[in-house]
């Protein structure tokens, strides 16, 4: 994909606060402009829709759909969009999972005011931006699992099985998430049943756990 003279933004972060420093540093450069804000994941996929932007921009954890449920979705919709994900957590399981479900890249909050721009920039022409540590992380965890002749273990859990947990964890009852995930309170409970199989769990108590643990919810 060529870049384009302005790239057309969506920036989705459930803080308006954040949001609206985010936007004044992309605003402010000519070849930049954040065309729709979104609060969660699942307003981010919409936007993206009704929007159709050349990048976006996602905060790792956020309700309904966090980033990374909203990225593995719209690349797997869009895989023309840019995507890139945004995040107070130097973590390196977030760093990965960005990267497995279409990411570019990966830009800390607490250097966007630097780095922002030109992870924008880097992922339009096509390369990724990652950011020193995470640079750091990506060649060792090469050089181990080359070693080990091994590959890193997938997700055990599907994405509605993720979605379904993430809801969980956010106290929503079975009736809630149902009408959330357009499906029904007997396919919802079906899903937790193989869930707590798969996990070795028990009850809500342990799901929440997990959640906050994989990165799905925050405390």
């Amino acid at each position: 994909m060529s870049v384009p003279l302005k790239t057309r933004i969506v920036l989705a972060d459930d803080h308006a606060m954040v949001r609206k420093g985010l936007r004044m540093v992309l605003d402010a450069e000519p070849d930049l402009d954040v065309v729709a804000e979104a609060g969660d994941g699942a307003e981010a996929v919409a936007l993206v829709i009704e929007h159709d932007p050349h990048l976006l921009i996602l905060d790792v954890s956020m309700p309904r759909l966090t980033g990374l449920q909203a990225a593995h979705e719209l690349s797997r919709r869009m895989p023309s969009l840019r995507i890139l994900m945004l995040s107070m957590h130097d973590n390196e399981r977030y760093f990965f999972e960005a990267l497995r479900v279409g990411a570019s890249g990966y830009v800390l909050k607490s250097s966007a005011d630097r780095d922002l721009v030109e992870a924008c920039r880097a992922t339009m022409r096509g390369e990724p931006f990652l950011y020193p540590r995470a640079a750091r992380a990506l060649i060792r965890d090469h050089l181990e699992n080359a070693r080990r002749g091994g590959s890193i273990r997938d997700d055990p859990l599907t994405p509605r099985e993720s979605e379904i947990v993430k809801l969980v964890a956010e106290g929503h009852t079975s009736r809630e998430i149902a009408e959330a995930l357009v499906i029904s309170e007997k396919t919802v409970e079906r899903h937790r049943a193989n869930v707590l199989e798969k996990l070795g769990m028990r009850d809500r108590v342990e799901l929440t756990r997990y959640a906050i643990r994989t990165g799905l919810t925050e405390p």
